[in-house]
């Protein structure tokens, strides 16, 4: 590791999680795509921090609990008082996929750039090396946040700040209206450096025929490194200095995909943060999401999460 430990900040939501077991019994866990990317790269060795808020119920005590145990600190988390953090109910589907049902209306997190301290998230950000976010995180502010979140982002880059981004579209999180988060992605991808698309989602939002094509439509932004990860098959990897195809190492029946996609980005952008070339990144990126998908949960047990 070098001198200065990075600052990454991951912005988004945690929320709290129920798995109706075989049994039928729920089991309670916290959850959230950007959480997920934020604890593995603090697992990484990297410094770093989670934005987001929750209430002062004993459930966001729990997720604060976790952030702290994570190494993440929780002077990014803001609580807001009478409030209780979204809830997501998991369950099998039919073909035994997880079918997540989220309640979220009025869960504090979805406020984080309209509360009364949320210049104390917007300052904290020009301090960063680097910021994460997702498309599901876009999804929870209201235009006004949003405005905010982006005007943000343009100073810390002024500042030296490089932005991750991974669209990771959830229709159901902006109800469908694809016109709104078509429009909401082309600004933020405007104010990003480091793309991080999985390909099949890129395919229902913008109608991408292949790989390639979500490549040049990123390049027409600007976004100067793209991964395009693209299930079992292999990454897609682009920089100005030209593409190539970077292959699973291992082809593994998942146990749980659950944060597959979560940990690749954690994987990547901790590499990359170390000096690593991006091919060489997106490798060790395969080998930490091939790891999560052959345990159940987003979580790796941590003593496994620290071998490398």
């Amino acid at each position: 590791m070098s001198e200065e430990i990075p600052r990454v900040i991951c912005i988004g939501e945690a929320l709290i999680e129920l798995t109706r077991g075989a049994d039928g019994s729920f089991a309670a866990a916290c959850a959230g795509d950007s959480f997920n990317t934020a604890v593995y790269l603090a697992r990484a060795g990297l410094g770093v921090g989670f934005a987001t808020a929750v209430g002062d119920d004993p459930y966001s005590d729990s997720i604060v609990a976790l952030a702290l145990a994570e190494g993440l600190g929780a002077n990014l988390i803001l609580r807001v008082s009478g409030r209780l953090p979204a809830l997501s109910l998991v369950e099998p589907g039919q073909s035994g996929e997880r079918v997540s049902r989220v309640w979220g209306e009025g869960a504090p997190a979805r406020e984080l750039f309209e509360l009364a301290d949320w210049m104390r998230i917007a300052q904290s950000l020009v301090s960063a090396r680097l910021i994460y976010f997702s498309g599901i995180t876009l999804s929870l502010y209201s235009n006004n946040g949003l405005g905010r979140l982006f005007a943000a982002l343009e100073v810390a880059r002024q500042q030296g700040a490089k932005v991750a981004f991974d669209g990771n579209f959830r229709p159901a999180g902006w109800k469908g209206n694809l016109a709104r988060t078509r429009t909401v992605f082309m600004e933020a991808l405007k104010r990003v450096d480091i793309a991080l698309p999985a390909f099949d989602d890129e395919a229902v939002l913008w109608g991408d025929p292949s790989p390639e094509s979500t490549v040049a439509r990123l390049q027409a932004f600007g976004v100067g490194e793209i991964v395009v990860k693209n299930g079992p098959n292999s990454a897609l990897v682009a920089t100005s200095r030209g593409s190539e195809f970077v292959p699973v190492p291992e082809i593994l029946v998942p146990v749980d995909p659950t944060a597959a996609g979560d940990g690749f980005n954690a994987g990547y952008l901790a590499a990359r943060l170390s000096g690593s070339e991006p091919a060489q990144a997106a490798s060790a990126a395969h080998r930490l999401a091939g790891n999560i998908i052959s345990h159940p949960g987003a979580l790796l047990p941590r003593a496994e999460a620290a071998m490398h």
